[in-house]
């Protein structure tokens, strides 16, 4: 009889693995659980494969590791994981001496059974697949496209991006007759000797999403950027580049695996329809060639005005400061819109904030989402309704903006900032075509794409309207806008108005934006092609924060994982620009409200919430923010943000989201991977240490979970079985932290001998992102022999330090602790029981002390070791 198992295998079954041309050896490592209602047994398990000259398959048994070499698992939900036994078995597979791909399965079984059980059949996962780099990959863009047409021009161009092929293609569309656009669809030929591609897709006008496959490349709507991943372990990566011109540029399949490069063109002269194709080892490193080199394309494109206007080179380089930026965007914000629906006035707000503060909530940020604004045609949809005047809607705000503005500051002086939603044009319906915007300044009536026509401001009056409504916004308190339905002016139908809008409207608003607000706006709804590369990929002005995907949607349960797989991937993309990602709203009491902010946390981006009023998880926020030493609730950001690592791997998989981001300076900053089931049913799975962004050869380091708080051993890239096991329920989540640890040698005060000690800072504890706490540490030994760590913190909490001989020593007689140079009280300090964990809760020992930090806004900690 076999007994329950549960099976994990690093490389993975149905996946492709990429092995690099160094590696000569491929490790695996299998865990193979059992239940403990039965007697325990001894199991063995075989590698099946064929990864021989003969091609044939062939069996390869695998050896059992040691026990207690590799750590337990970390999951969501740990105590309710079966109870289980674990034996973890690993072997190496030799690279093939021919270059090929190789396809391998996994059988096991109990020394007592006589029938072998097959891993897959445990889930539909396919074989797994090894792909083995060359030393020398292929030089000829033909080695990588087949058939391309002869109307294209084809330039192989520098690359700024390390061991990638760079070209630059060309071809011309003709121009535009009056209102009637021009157009050109050229082919680029057949992806070649791949097996799966990826493609960020216009799902819609204002967004992006990501469609993946297996077959041939047929994407069901038209793609920015298409990536492929061959058999020899190399990825194809094509970046279609809008914008540089009146241009409009996308890719799209034609059924029978070509890839047709289909432009559209507004000027009325012909233009150029521009591709970029990289080849690199690594996905990111194809993705960051083309990149790099659409931004110098639009560098030198000088109808830009980001480029040429002295106005906007003024404002970057004398009145925007960086700083603002950090301060807004790592504020704790509230936004109305789901919380507190669409029929907003200034009472709802008030009374909202006043149970937020009941609750001990401070937000510093409050975003005043839709329906502020006064509106023509009441009761019609919002596409009817046009925007007739800068001031709020007398009914919701009857005092004007100013005073509900006013108020807001007054009562709670933990808001600093405030800030209004509007669309690019005014409303959805644009403005309103007899209210007060019309009358004073030039109207111009566009006819969009489903034929309707609404009235807009003029872009000849496009910088003056600005102008003129963020000065009325700024005298009224407001600080901060989120520019909404920026996509409308893709949506017009005629040539003449898209070439005299979409740009100008661009600069206006940013331009102004800038002006007025600084680094605090949000664009959203804003993927267009035209707008990411003439308004989001220049590096020549401040950051502004641009949302990342598709609403958030609290009444539809299939939209959440959705949501959160979409921002992962259309984050390979936007973490290229110069913009911050805004992954959306959210609400902490919900199904998924643990899901959604661990994922804002790992994002790397804003995090603001939408509850309704006293529907709040405290522990949630808790998790996410911490206090300064000021008073003031803040979100842990990483330093690098958060991006899918499963780059080929669909949403219907049924595979574990990975989502990498990293905090802190290279070698000695932490990864960080956030593990999210997407699908509908429990996953186990594998995370081997070489999937964290920034891990190293020749380091050393530990991983923590942060729902259990269980540490993993040492481990190092060289080494076998470098993996932690999770098992992940259906919305379920963990967030995995890679620290690299540093080793001593220090004198002990009661012998003249030294001894090794490992130390890693760990950040706060019980913070989703903890590690991004930490501004900066040093660790040093002193002459004396004594360890001394010096960290800056961000925050108040309890701050974790990773002594690797805690166990041996004695609080009292060999660790000291200070906060601004002063001791901090016994109490404050503990070690966790069950991991070699010191807990510094340097939130108590600072109120306990009653101390001033001054003009600082860090906590300085010195911890002296001997």
């Amino acid at each position: 009889m076999m007994l329950f198992s549960n099976v994990m295998c690093d490389p993975g079954l149905g996946q492709a693995t990429v092995i690099p041309s160094h590696q000569q050896i491929v490790n695996f490592t299998v865990l193979i659980e059992s239940s403990k209602t039965f007697p325990e047994q001894e199991w063995e398990a075989v590698l099946w494969h064929n990864g021989k000259e003969d091609r044939e398959w062939h069996e390869l048994p695998l050896e059992e590791m040691p026990s207690g070499r590799v750590t337990g698992p970390l999951a969501v939900s740990s105590k309710d994981r079966p109870n289980v036994y674990r034996r973890y078995f690993t072997i190496g597979l030799r690279r093939p001496r021919v270059q090929t791909s190789v396809q391998f399965n996994l059988k096991f079984r109990t020394f007592t059974s006589k029938s072998w059980k097959w891993m897959n059949d445990q889930s539909s996962l396919k074989d797994g697949e090894l792909y083995f780099q060359s030393q020398n990959p292929p030089q000829e863009l033909g080695d990588y496209l087949k058939d391309y047409s002869s109307n294209i021009t084809v330039r192989s161009v520098p690359s700024d991006a390390i061991d990638t092929q760079l070209w630059f293609i060309t071809t011309s569309v003709q121009s535009a007759q009056k209102e009637v656009s021009g157009y050109s669809n050229v082919s680029l030929g057949t992806p070649r000797s791949f097996t799966r591609w990826f493609s960020l897709v216009r799902i819609w006008r204002p967004w992006l999403a990501p469609r993946h496959g297996q077959g041939i490349f047929s994407p069901s709507e038209d793609a920015v950027l298409c990536a492929f991943l061959r058999w020899d372990g190399l990825h194809l990566v094509l970046l279609a580049v809008s914008g540089v011109d009146d241009d409009l540029t996308v890719f799209k399949p034609d059924g029978h695996g070509n890839v047709i490069l289909s432009s559209r063109n507004e000027s009325t002269e012909n233009g150029l329809a521009r591709v970029l194709v990289a080849v690199g080892k690594t996905f990111e490193s194809a993705n960051a060639a083309v990149m790099y080199h659409a931004r110098k394309l639009v560098n030198g494109d000088g109808s830009n005005i980001i480029h040429k206007n002295a106005e906007t080179k003024e404002l970057t380089d004398g009145e925007v400061k960086a700083d603002w930026m950090e301060h807004w965007s790592d504020g704790l914000t509230y936004c109305t819109w789901n919380g507190l629906g669409q029929n907003l006035n200034e009472q709802k707000i008030y009374s909202a904030l006043d149970v937020l503060n009941e609750n001990g909530i401070k937000i510093t940020n409050l975003i005043i989402d839709d329906n502020w604004q006064s509106l023509d045609n009441y009761g019609q949809i919002q596409t009817k309704r046009g925007m007739t005047d800068f001031e709020a809607n007398k009914e919701g705000f009857p005092q004007g903006l100013q005073h509900t503005v006013t108020q807001i500051r007054i009562k709670h002086p933990n808001i600093q900032h405030v800030a209004v939603w509007h669309a690019l044009l005014g409303y959805w319906g644009g403005i309103s075509p007899t209210g007060n915007i019309a009358k004073a300044y030039k109207t111009r009536e566009v006819r969009k794409q489903n034929g309707n026509v609404i009235t807009v401001v003029d872009a000849v009056d496009a910088q003056r309207m600005y102008n003129d409504f963020y000065l009325f916004l700024s005298n009224a308190g407001i600080d901060s806008v989120k520019t909404d339905a920026q996509f409308m002016v893709d949506a017009f139908n005629d040539a003449d108005d898209r070439r005299r809008f979409i740009k100008a409207y661009q600069d206006a608003w940013m331009i102004n934006a800038l002006r007025f607000f600084s680094t605090k706006a949000i664009s959203s709804m804003s993927q267009v092609p035209q707008i990411i590369f003439h308004s989001q990929i220049p590096t020549n002005r401040p950051r502004l924060m641009l949302r990342n995907s598709d609403d958030f949607f609290p009444e539809i349960p299939a939209s959440h994982p959705w949501h959160i797989f979409v921002n992962a991937h259309n984050a390979l993309l936007t973490s290229h620009l110069n913009i911050l990602p805004d992954w959306d709203m959210f609400q902490t009491c919900h199904a998924y409200s643990s899901f959604h902010a661990a994922a804002r946390c790992v994002s790397g981006g804003p995090i603001y919430f939408t509850d309704e009023p006293g529907k709040h998880d405290l522990d949630l926020i808790a998790q996410m923010t911490a206090q300064t030493i000021n008073g003031k609730a803040v979100i842990l950001r990483p330093s690098v943000v958060g991006k899918t690592t499963g780059i080929y791997t669909a949403y219907e998989e049924e595979r574990l989201l990975r989502v990498g981001a990293f905090t802190g300076s290279k070698r000695t900053g932490t990864g960080i991977l956030g593990v999210f089931n997407v699908s509908a049913r429990l996953l186990s799975e594998f995370v081997n240490l070489n999937e964290f962004p920034g891990v190293e050869i020749n380091q050393e380091y530990v991983v923590r979970g942060h729902t259990t708080g269980e540490i993993s051993q040492v481990m190092k890239l060289e080494d076998k079985g470098t993996v932690v096991s999770l098992e992940v329920a259906v919305k379920g989540w963990e967030i995995l932290s890679a620290y690299p640890l540093r080793s001593f040698a220090l004198g002990r005060r009661q012998s003249l001998q030294s001894s090794k000690i490992q130390i890693a800072v760990l950040g706060l504890l019980g913070k989703m992102t903890g590690a991004a706490a930490v501004l900066n540490s040093e660790t040093r030994v002193e002459e004396s022999g004594r360890l001394r760590i010096v960290s800056s913190i961000k925050a108040l909490g309890v701050l974790g330090i990773y002594l690797s001989d805690l166990a041996t020593r004695s609080i009292e007689e060999t660790i000291m602790i200070t906060i601004v140079g002063r001791g901090i009280p016994l109490h404050t300090v503990s070690v966790d029981p069950a991991r070699p964990v010191l807990q510094v809760d340097i939130e108590r020992a600072w109120n306990e002390m009653g101390i001033d930090g001054g003009w600082s806004n860090e906590v300085p900690v010195e911890i002296f070791i001997s």
